[in-house]
């Protein structure tokens, strides 16, 4: 069994993989702000193509990280996930989880918290972990592999000291998988409005924006072709995935897909956008939340984390149906609509860092030795 060893007493994350730009690498980096000395464990690691930040970070990424392979494709990593975290051992007070399903199987001889994004989806909502077409062989593998799978999962959640969720709709979720019933914490909009911007070449404010991942559940295609419907809107669509090349094939002259961005570039687009639109199923999402740290209302599909996040009329409006229609609908309600900036950014106070920060540590701090970080210190962080 690998070992990893850090000072006794001690605070260490773990994460399950370092790969890609998305809302849980930021709570990553959130949770490595709140503690700064923390080493992050995970399996597979990509400087290239997550968030620049994690090269200021003590990463340690797991064996499995020598398959160059597995770090641009970290699906086909699938079975080797809960053997690579079931078969690492950290010798720390605490370890502070950010799992998905796999890092939560990580071993410790201190006390574990698990932050949950989602259970497992590739056991509970394998439509979103496959995608609307997967292949037979991804489809039998996953079959085959289930018992494996489930026995692996269910004893990772068993093994933690504490659960926490991202929001109402997974604590549920936590509550049918595991029967645990998780206290529920937001994660925090880590996109800070105050800091530097780069202006997008080509993009003039007064557009609308789509910040999503190029997966099927997340439903920019039907954003797009609401856009077909809206040629006196335009959009712009910041994100990047298998779907990029489907795309742009047939992409109106309304539309502009830029891939992914850097902060100070999505930054600037947030801030000359007139508002957001979000279609995707997410179990929390963040973007409403970085939307609406800017002041800007959003068009959000009425489910998951988004039922925690938007108030309708105040800081956006709910799409009722994922479809070209249904969006299009709330797009021309939302234009309609006055807007009041500073009602949005003071609703999107209660998910500051400073706030996700405080609660983490007092979580650590209750859990294990309270002189490791006094709940007076964690408020006042």
């Amino acid at each position: 069994m690998a070992l990893s060893r850090t000072p006794p007493h001690s605070v260490a994350l773990a994460h399950d993989y370092l790969t890609q730009r998305g809302g849980a690498e930021r709570v990553v980096l959130a949770l490595s702000r709140a503690f700064p000395d923390a080493p992050v464990h995970t399996s597979l690691y990509d400087p290239a193509t997550t968030f620049p930040e994690f090269r200021d970070r003590d990463v340690r990424p797991l064996w499995l990280d020598r398959v160059g392979l597995l770090r641009e494709r970290h699906r086909l990593a699938l079975p080797l996930l809960p053997l690579a975290f079931g078969s690492t051992r950290i010798e720390a007070g605490v370890v502070v989880c950010s799992s998905s399903g796999w890092a939560h199987g990580i071993r410790t001889d201190g006390r574990k918290i698990v932050y949950c994004h989602s259970p497992a989806k590739w056991l509970y909502r394998r439509d979103d972990y496959l995608g609307e077409r997967p292949s037979s062989a991804a489809k039998l593998g996953v079959r085959l592999l289930d018992p494996y799978l489930r026995a692996f999962d269910r004893r990772a959640a068993r093994s933690a000291d504490t659960y926490i969720a991202n929001s109402t709709y997974i604590r549920k979720q936590i509550w049918a998988a595991y029967g645990i019933d998780a206290e529920v914490l937001h994660p925090p909009a880590s996109l800070d409005p105050d800091g530097p911007t780069e202006a997008v070449p080509g993009i003039e404010p007064g557009f609308l924006l789509t910040v999503a991942r190029l997966l099927p559940y997340k439903h920019v295609a039907e954003t797009i072709d609401a856009f077909r419907l809206l040629p006196e809107q335009r959009l712009v669509v910041v994100g990047d995935g298998p779907r990029r090349a489907e795309l742009e094939e047939s992409l109106p002259g309304n539309v502009s897909l830029r891939g992914e961005v850097s902060d100070a570039r999505l930054r600037w687009l947030y801030a000359h956008c007139v508002g957001l639109v979000a279609a995707s199923r997410e179990d929390f999402g963040l973007t409403p939340v970085e939307a609406a740290a800017f002041g800007k209302p959003v068009a959000a599909l009425r489910w998951g984390g988004y039922l925690d996040t938007v108030v309708p009329g105040v800081t956006g409006l709910f799409v009722d149906q994922a479809t070209p229609i249904g969006i299009r609908t709330a797009v021309l309600a939302g234009r309609r609509h006055t807007w009041w900036a500073a009602s949005i950014r003071e609703h999107a106070g209660q998910f500051s860092e400073p706030v996700f920060r405080a609660a983490l540590q007092r979580a650590v701090a209750d859990l294990v030795n309270p002189s490791l970080v006094s709940p007076a210190d964690a408020a006042a962080s």
